[in-house]
């Protein structure tokens, strides 16, 4: 439980962050999800488009870390490569 009125902010806050955050993830789990399980290249380059902007956005805003984002990305392009 929080001692002064400041922590008690403090908290409500990080609570508030926490559901953004989860629902940040929640969408960049499922825009990957989406091209991993594209049946053709180009179903698989459109998602791809989505993905690379919501990976790249998590990474700047240190939701990823930054190179994790850029791994992610890759491994998500050469799996689009493999079927075309």
């Amino acid at each position: 439980m929080a001692r002064s009125a400041s922590a008690a902010k403090n908290m409500r806050k990080d609570a508030r962050r926490h559901l953004q955050i989860k629902s940040q993830l929640r969408t960049l789990r499922t825009a990957m999800r989406r091209v991993r399980e594209a049946s053709t290249a180009e179903e698989g380059a459109e998602a791809m488009k989505t993905a690379q902007c919501l990976l790249d956005r998590a990474g700047r805003k240190r939701i990823v870390h930054p190179n994790t984002a850029d791994r992610l990305k890759s491994r998500l392009a050469a799996r689009i490569r493999e079927r075309g």
